[in-house]
Parts: structure tokens; sequence; C-alpha cells
């Protein structure tokens, strides 16, 4: 009987030891919204399930853009698993700066992902990061507000009509403002929503020859509109706040409308976080001159940089964390309203999923039509919404996001802001080589 204790326990130990010494700790870097600190929270399941564990690196969406930029492009090696999007997901792939990531079990099922949103992380012919989330962007505003006010929504509402319901709705005595939009600088903060009106008004970053068109009517027309508007009837500081900022002015009740991601529906419908919950309404980001490129696309998703020496272990972790199994975990844990939106099929024909997402389909429906091929009127000879898809306008936009915070705090004025972009615009695009 000693004997066989002995075995065992020394069995045990020999087991216990090759666990230990197959596990590892990989390193993510992740943004600070809400669902991401959700997979934060959640991800001890799969660290109880695989023996591995997670060093996590939560960023504000602006520094997390720079710290995984500037590491990937240097090969530093930092990271296992970074948090990119559909902007750079295609582009550092064909520079084999990522892993391709092709080759999950067929339970993954990656027929259930969007076409859509796979194909905005795909080039030549490989996936290169994975979805965690899908979103478009449209307009909530609060129904209670409108019906006390007489107002009511359009089906599809214009930038005029929500500059007129903004007036009617702004109450700066009680901290009530008509409309709350990103203001923070950045090409994914204040620059996504203003790409989206500038496409609206008619205009386009560049014409097909690649010469920038800022220092043109519809540019002058959108970035005048956009600061009057925020100007004349937005919270104080505008030029501060981005996503996040914005969802809690607009979770807290002091907003009467807000455009901004549809990720954001499911976070004012929760009723832990939320005190406008059962009043908010939604309706299609609105339109100006014409209807394209008025909505954007975009996919917060997970991606393993070449320099990793543990993608066997990120995979598994990126496999778990996009899987069918983690959106059923969260809406156990949180309920189906705040499962990551946008990325499955099987998540919106799920009836218990649209009971507690009454939104869901507009959602889908936003992010469907979004059309990254024909984001303008006019010509163009590039692709995406809210940005352009090349290496060099992660550069541009952040210049030009940084000379819109200007123009809305009166550091200079729209003009000036276009003059000075168009010209940085153009000295970009030349040095790059993309016109002479």
């Amino acid at each position: 009987m000693r004997t066989w204790l002995r075995w065992t326990i020394a069995a045990a130990f020999v087991i216990c030891s090759n666990a230990m010494a197959r596990a590892e700790t990989i390193t993510i870097a992740t943004v600070n919204n809400n669902d991401m600190i959700v997979m934060q929270q959640l991800a001890s399941h799969w660290e109880q399930q695989t023996g591995n564990k997670i060093n996590w690196v939560v960023l504000e969406e602006n520094v997390l853009r720079q710290r995984v930029t500037t590491d990937i492009a240097t090969g530093g090696g930092q990271f296992d698993v970074m948090t990119i999007g559909s902007y750079e997901a295609p582009i550092w792939g064909k520079q084999k700066w990522l892993l391709p990531l092709d080759d999950f079990p067929a339970s993954y099922d990656y027929n259930d992902i969007f076409k859509s949103v796979r194909d905005a992380l795909s080039s030549d012919g490989h996936l290169w990061a994975v979805p965690f989330y899908a979103e478009s962007s449209f307009l909530m505003y609060r129904k209670d507000l409108f019906a006390k006010a007489g107002l009511t929504m359009p089906a599809q509402p214009t930038w005029a009509e929500v500059e007129g319901y903004a007036k009617k709705l702004t109450d700066r005595a009680h901290q009530q403002y008509g409309v709350c939009l990103r203001g923070k600088p950045g090409w994914g903060e204040n620059m996504a929503l203003i790409d989206t009106m500038v496409n609206t008004f008619g205009g386009r970053w560049f014409n097909e020859k690649w010469q920038p068109q800022l220092d043109t009517r519809p540019w002058h027309d959108a970035v005048t509109f956009y600061v009057n508007l925020l100007r004349d009837y937005g919270p104080p500081g505008a030029s501060s706040n981005g996503f996040n900022e914005n969802l809690a002015l607009f979770s807290t009740g002091h907003c009467a409308m807000w455009v901004d991601a549809t990720v954001a529906a499911g976070f004012v419908s929760d009723p832990k976080k939320s005190q406008v919950v059962g009043k908010v309404g939604f309706a299609p980001a609105p339109i100006a001159k014409v209807p394209n490129g008025n909505h954007w696309f975009w996919a917060w998703a997970l991606a393993i940089p070449k320099s990793s020496h543990k993608a066997a272990v990120a995979k598994s972790f990126l496999q778990w964390a996009t899987s069918q199994e983690y959106i059923k975990l969260v809406a156990q844990t949180n309920g189906w309203v705040l499962v990551p939106p946008g990325t499955r099929k099987s998540t919106y024909d799920n009836p218990k999923y649209i009971a507690a997402a009454p939104f869901a389909k507009q959602v889908e429906h936003a992010i469907q039509t979004a059309d990254l091929d024909h984001p303008t009127a006019q010509p163009v000879p590039y692709t995406g919404i809210q940005y352009v898809a090349i290496p060099e306008f992660q550069a541009i936009g952040t210049t030009v996001g940084q000379l819109m915070a200007a123009a809305l705090t009166g550091q200079s004025t729209v003009d000036q802001a276009l003059k000075q972009a168009q010209s940085q615009v153009k000295a970009a695009m030349e040095q790059a080589g993309y016109t002479q």
C-alpha cells in the first residue's frame, strides 16, 4: 500500500511538473473598451483550461495604436497577441508582419463569421486577424426627450435635422446637451466621425490621382458644420471626448443624441451601467448631400505578430476568445445584450440575443451595408470608409485629427486648419511617392 501511494504521489508530481513546464505566459495588448475588459475578466476560464497565463497590457485607443505599430514595425516582440483593426490587418499581413490564422479546427467554423468581416481582415488569400467584435456607426437618441419635446426621429435622419433637434434639446442649466460627438484627436477617434461626415457632404480624401482634397468645399462644409454643432449644442470639453467618454455622458443622461459605434447599443442597454435603459432609440447614421459613406465599418480583431515565440499558445487563446463558445460564456455571465456583436451569423440567428437586443437587426444591416470599396460619391483610388487603407494614413490621419481638434477649440479657424491639413498631407503623399 505504501509503495502504491509513493508511486501515485511521484506520478502526480511528474504530471504536474510536465504541465508546469509546458505552461506559458503570453502578453496581450488590447484597448480599454468595455468588451475587452470583459474578455480580460473571463480569461481565467482559458487559463484554467490550458494552464497558461496572460500578462495584460490594456491601453487607451490612441496609445495602443502607437505601441503596437512601433512594436510590429521594429519586430520588437513585446506582444504575443495584438488588438488591431480592419485597417491594420490586411496592410500588416501583406508586409508579412503577422502570422496567418487560417488553420483553426473545423469546430471554429470560419463560415459562421460574416463574410464582410472576414474579407476586411484578409489580404493575399489569408486571414490575418480574427474578429473580436465588429461595428458600424448609427444615431442613438433619447426617445423620452424627443416625446417630451414633440419630436419624431425620421427613418433616415439628416445632419440638418440633427442640428434642429439638438437646438431644441440642449439645456445647459441642467447639463443636458443636444448632441455628443467624438472630439478627441486621432485617426480612429475624431477623424472616424469627421470622415463619414465628409463622405456624406460629398467629399473625399484623394482624387483618382492621389491628390489631397482637404481644401475643397465638401471638407469645408462638413468640418464647419461639425465644429458649430459641437460648440453650440455639445458638452464642454468636447475636444477631449472619444468613444468611452461619450459613452459615459450618454449613459448618465447628459446627451440627447449620440452618433457613434453600433457596439455602444449593448452598453447603453445594460441596466448595471446605464441610467437610460429603455429610453434609447436607434436610427441610421445621418446623411447630408449624398448617402455614400455616412456610416463606417470597423472590426476590432486579435492578431499574432510574427515576432512572437509563443504562437501556438497565442493561437489557442485567439481560438477561444473569438469562438461561439466564448459568446455563450459572456451571455451566461453578463447577459445576451452584452455579447461581442457584429461577427457571427449564429449570434444574430439566436432568438435569445434578438430578444435581449432589439437593435440587433439594425446593427447587422448597418455592418452589412457599409461599403468599403465605394465609400464616396466621387471615384477614389482607395478603400475604407472612415480611413484610407494605405500605410501612410495612420500618420496623416493623426495629423489631420489634431488640426481638426484645434479648429474645434478655436485655436485656428476651419479654413486655416484645412489649409494646413492640405499642405501637410500633400507633402506626405509626395514624399511617399503617390504624387509628384
